[in-house]
């Protein structure tokens, strides 16, 4: 387009409106992504499930970041920003009404499959809106910048257990019949759809601003491979072991508390508090964008992954409350990860930035993989001991922060 330069030079009110409009994207991918957590024990209870079998929900829902990142990164490139991001929410909203079908015919496959249509939407979304953040502004506040808009992202996970426990396993549990008892997810995925549209409607009709290096990556041809850059690659690896962490971890915690030697609770009540590990997150991120203005992000990385194996070597070692909130606060410590790695990976990339996003956004098929893994520990050798997977993730990631993340071309 011709008009991009002059979109660039908008004036800063503009800018920050087109920012509050991307934040409330990551709102509704943070509480669709959470809702997971409430949907996993639910499902297991409906259709009498094993940990590895409940998993595969995180895998369908993931599994579509691997496969459909690349063509997003495409999509994207070919359309522009707010086409991609229109598709993507239209897209998300298909997803969203599947499960009415699901619910009707009572198979898990199902399930499954509207999981993966309305991950694939939220694919295209992370695509266009995580490197957009980050280019809408200084380079150097661009952690702050993305961590901050995460932390509404966050926002979203911590309401999603409130409201899904609330309506899957109160509501489940005036059900006479498992039938039953599936379709009380119509209502809440109804409604997600419904909202969905909103926002698509709402994203036709916003300006979206273009800044001025990414019209220069769409007009250059690059000369060095992206794998080339190793601190990108190390990152990539980095963004696969948090976030298969981090979901595993939540997709397991109704379970877990529901354990006798660790808080004995009914469905309904852990799903309250789950929503205090992802609300960690969030309080956790709007203290990080502030901590990151003094302290170099890499080295903040480095220091919470630390913090985090000594919890989650907490939650193995002990039982009742200590196990219990000592994985809870993982979620305070969790709340930088996401945006730290991905805007370290992106450092220095310039033209490649797109492509290096696509890269990043292909790892986050860990939250596909690792669960699945925690899944099996589970059902081998027991709940709490699976958590060690997460902890081995925690240390890859101590390393990338202190190490891995320093700019480097092969």
């Amino acid at each position: 387009m011709n008009n991009h330069s002059s979109q660039t030079n908008q004036p800063q009110s503009n800018q920050r409106f087109a920012l509050i409009a991307l934040t409330s994207l990551f709102f509704m991918w943070g509480f669709i992504t959470s809702l997971n957590d409430i949907l996993i024990p639910h499902l297991k209870g409906v259709f009498d499930l094993s940990y590895t079998q409940a998993m595969m929900i995180q895998m369908c829902f993931f599994g579509a970041y691997f496969i459909v990142s690349v063509p997003a990164g495409n999509l994207v490139k070919k359309v522009g920003f707010q086409r991609g991001i229109g598709i993507g929410l239209m897209i998300a909203a298909a997803g969203c009404l599947l499960f009415v079908a699901a619910a009707k015919a009572q198979q898990y496959a199902l399930f499954l499959g509207a999981l993966f249509v309305l991950a694939a939407g939220i694919t295209i979304l992370q695509v266009a809106a995580n490197p957009l953040v980050t280019l809408m502004g200084p380079s150097e506040t661009a952690s702050s910048r993305l961590t901050l808009s995460q932390a509404f992202n966050a926002l979203g996970t911590t309401v999603a257990p409130l409201v899904g426990g609330a309506l899957l396993f109160t509501v489940a549990g005036q059900y006479a019949t498992k039938a039953q008892e599936a379709e009380s997810v119509i209502f809440p995925y109804i409604g997600l759809a419904a909202l969905l549209v909103i926002l698509a409607i709402i994203f036709t009709r916003i300006s979206l601003p273009t800044p001025s290096n990414m019209e220069e990556e769409s007009t250059i041809t690059p000369t060095v491979s992206i794998l080339s850059y190793r601190h990108l690659v190390l990152g990539a690896i980095a963004i696969f072991m948090y976030v298969g962490a981090e979901v595993a971890i939540g997709s397991l915690l109704v379970n877990f508390f529901g354990l006798e030697n660790i808080a004995g609770l009914a469905e309904a009540d852990a799903a309250h508090y789950v929503a205090y590990y992802w609300g960690g997150a969030m309080v956790g991120r709007f203290i990080g964008a502030a901590l990151m203005q003094r302290i170099a992000a890499g080295k903040l990385l480095t220091i919470n992954a630390l913090v985090i194996i000594v919890l989650i070597a907490s939650t193995i070692l002990n039982d009742g409350h200590v196990a219990m909130w000592s994985i809870l606060l993982v979620g305070l410590f969790n709340s930088i990860m996401f945006p730290t790695i991905f805007s370290l990976a992106l450092k220095d990339l310039g033209p490649q930035t797109s492509r290096g996003s696509g890269l990043l956004c292909l790892a986050i098929v860990g939250g596909a993989i690792l669960p699945v893994l925690q899944g099996v520990t589970a059902d081998s050798i027991g709940l709490q001991i699976s958590f060690i997977i997460p902890v081995a993730c925690y240390v890859y990631i101590a390393y990338y922060g202190v190490i891995g993340s320093k700019p480097v071309t092969k």
